[in-house]
């Protein structure tokens, strides 16, 4: 039986356990980066574990989410990792070196290789045929160091591609129409692996977008061939060498097979409030929109800007829209300045943003109240971007140009007639000068980390004790985001290095009191839904829920990075054995995990008394040995130091 791509990455790289599906498997990683929403916390932990030195082929820290510099907090926390980028031998790329997703495909990212990022769309990469994960900063940090990162070995989807895509339908509507049959669950526990005649009619940016979004399936990872138009990609940036192919065995097995006839797509839009909830253009109609934000990681290649330029070239934004443009990185920047597709958007009157994150993680760029905002980014939960009441919608660059010029939702099939062709150039504008370079190990002694006031200590969790008594002190319904429970956007994210301060937010949409009855109350246990968690990787939405005194999460399910951040911090993420007792549960029950230490580490029962009711629920852990010792000492960082 042959091996599937993800199969043949995981072996190269498996480092402990065996491909057993289901079971706990340990990865080697080629590459980490980071980004400064993340990073700074990454970079603290990495400081905590006394590494002299990464000790991965290749660190890249971005600067790419908190770019907005209203105050010193985001300013000292790029010097922060400037500093400890040059001291421990991490590449640096600056503020408006662009996006770390787009810029890492661009310059970095290698075939065949493993890239672990603290940022959840880090298999963006797996478009150039990476194993690419996003993970916790905790996990990153360790892999830094040369530690093995974790993951239960997944089940592979193969996504079948035939045909090829009509004009003016784009990438973005696979990746919707895949999201529109697995769901935002859908790919939890498994790889999704594209294959079959049409991948080779889609590029290199285009498979970056499609890999990009399958982290809104909960997928492990997306992988793409790397194939020919790999190569020419590579060759085009001056990396040709960088260059290898990888496909699957002609008798490789998947678990399940997924057709997609690329021909038959129209345009799609996923509607608000969640990436599957996916109808096409046409179902939705012509609804008026307030404004149009075009880039973020997920669409802000070159491709994707030169096709958004033809379409505005002598044309007019309506005077009911605000439109926005990142382009994904300096490179792209600089290309459409140097090629006059710059002019074009901005004669059109959109606005240019800076090559970074910006309006897709709520950094500005806000909708009016109750607006309509059409994005080709990869989220559209509610809140996320700063007005509460926006409607958001996920759209390709085409939809979204066109219909900013239109002032309504449009299809950009029946509006633009014929599409030209539009190619990758040969040769790429290469100019690295925005990216430093570590000092070397005989330097490094000499250059001192700045920590600035804002940057505060890591939280730390407590040992486990015999049993654990506590108030229910929240319960939420299914789909319950990162998002839900440590927000982004302008107002809060400069705080991502102070935990202190960022806790008085934690599940502010949910209870606006939660953080207040933590602290009177001492903490407690969370209750939710299917899916607990999913949404972005950022380990805050754990460290701060520790910080405030939470010590176990009981859900339905759980979004596979959270409950490896819920582990890591010490909090015991757990699900019900019957759904049903989740019904049964009020907020401020007082409930009893009986004997949890002794159930955890001997895989006993484990038991959630409701004392309030006189109830008893049975729950699952199902912990593998590391995560089980990882619980017992309070989280990854304890469980490290213990053992070094």
């Amino acid at each position: 039986m042959g091996y599937t791509i993800a199969e043949k990455l995981i072996k190269s790289h498996l480092v402990s356990g065996e491909m057993i599906k289901g079971t706990e498997i340990g990865l080697r990683i080629d590459q980490t980066l980071t980004q400064d929403a993340t990073g700074t916390m990454a970079y603290l932990q990495f400081e905590a574990m006394g590494i002299e030195r990464v000790k991965t082929e290749l660190s890249v820290a971005y600067i790419d989410h908190n770019t907005l510099q209203n105050g010193f907090e985001n300013a000292d926390d790029h010097r922060f990792i400037q500093t400890v980028a040059k001291k421990r031998g991490i590449r640096f790329s600056r503020p408006g070196n662009g996006i770390c997703h787009q810029v890492h495909l661009e310059r970095f990212g290698k075939p065949g290789k493993t890239l672990l990022g603290s940022d959840s769309h880090t298999p963006t990469g797996g478009g150039i045929g990476m194993l690419a994960m996003g993970a916790g900063g905790l996990d990153v940090a360790v892999a830094m160091g040369g530690g093995t990162y974790y993951i239960t070995m997944p089940e592979t989807v193969k996504v079948n591609l035939i045909g090829r895509l009509s004009p003016w339908v784009a990438a973005k509507d696979v990746i919707l129409k895949v999201l529109q049959i697995l769901s935002v669950k859908g790919g939890v526990g498994k790889i999704i692996e594209y294959a079959g005649e049409g991948v080779s009619t889609l590029s290199v940016p285009e498979r970056a977008t499609i890999t990009n979004m399958g982290a809104e399936l909960g997928a492990t990872t997306s992988v793409f061939p790397s194939d020919e138009v790999t190569r020419e990609f590579l060759r085009a940036q001056g990396r040709e060498d960088d260059w290898t192919e990888l496909k699957a065995d002609d008798d490789a097995v998947y678990d399940r097979v997924i057709e997609i006839n690329l021909s038959e797509l129209k345009p799609l839009a996923a509607m608000p409030h969640m990436p599957d909830n996916v109808k096409s253009v046409d179902e939705i109609g012509s609804i008026a929109i307030d404004q149009v934000c075009i880039g973020s990681c997920t669409n802000s290649s070159l491709l994707d800007m030169m096709k958004v330029a033809y379409i505005l070239k002598g044309k007019k934004v309506a005077p009911n829209v605000s439109l926005s443009i990142a382009p994904g990185s300096k490179q792209v920047l600089t290309m459409l300045a140097e090629n006059g597709a710059l002019a074009d958007m901005i004669d059109a009157g959109a606005r240019i943003l800076e090559s970074a994150c910006g309006p897709c993680i709520g950094m500005g760029q806000s909708p009016n109240s109750k607006g309509i905002s059409l994005r080709t980014f990869n989220r559209n939960f509610e809140g996320r971007s700063g007005t509460a009441d926006a409607g958001i919608y996920l759209v390709s660059p085409e939809v979204a140009a066109v219909s900013a010029v239109k002032g309504v939702l449009t299809n950009p099939a029946e509006a633009l007639g014929d599409m030209p062709e539009f190619k990758l150039p040969e040769k790429f504008l290469i100019n690295d000068n925005m990216v430093e370079l570590p000092a070397s190990p005989e330097e490094s002694d000499s250059v001192k980390v700045i920590y600035g006031p804002n940057i505060k200590s890591v939280p730390l969790g407590k040992a486990l004790t015999d049993s654990v008594s506590a108030k229910v002190m929240l319960k939420v319904g299914d789909n319950i985001t990162t998002d839900h429970i440590m927000p982004a956007g302008a107002k809060i994210l400069p705080y991502r290095s102070n935990v202190p301060y960022l806790s008085q937010f934690c599940f502010k949409q949910c209870d606006g009191d939660f953080a207040e009855n933590c602290k009177k109350m001492g903490g407690g246990i969370i209750v939710g839904g299917q899916n607990y968690g999913q949404g972005s990787s950022r380990e805050h939405a754990a460290l701060v829920p520790l910080y405030l005194g939470i010590k176990a999460v009981i859900a339905k399910s759980f979004a596979r990075l959270h409950k490896a951040n819920l582990i890591n911090s010490g909090i015991i993420p757990l699900t019900f054995k019957n759904p049903d007792d989740y019904d049964k549960i009020e907020k401020f029950d007082d409930v009893t995990l009986k004997d949890i230490k002794s159930a955890i580490e001997n895989d006993g029962e484990i038991i959630l008394v409701n004392e309030t009711k006189g109830e008893e629920y049975a729950l699952d852990g199902g912990f593998s040995e590391r995560q089980k010792n990882m619980l017992i000492f309070g989280g990854l960082l304890n469980y490290t130091g213990a053992n070094k």
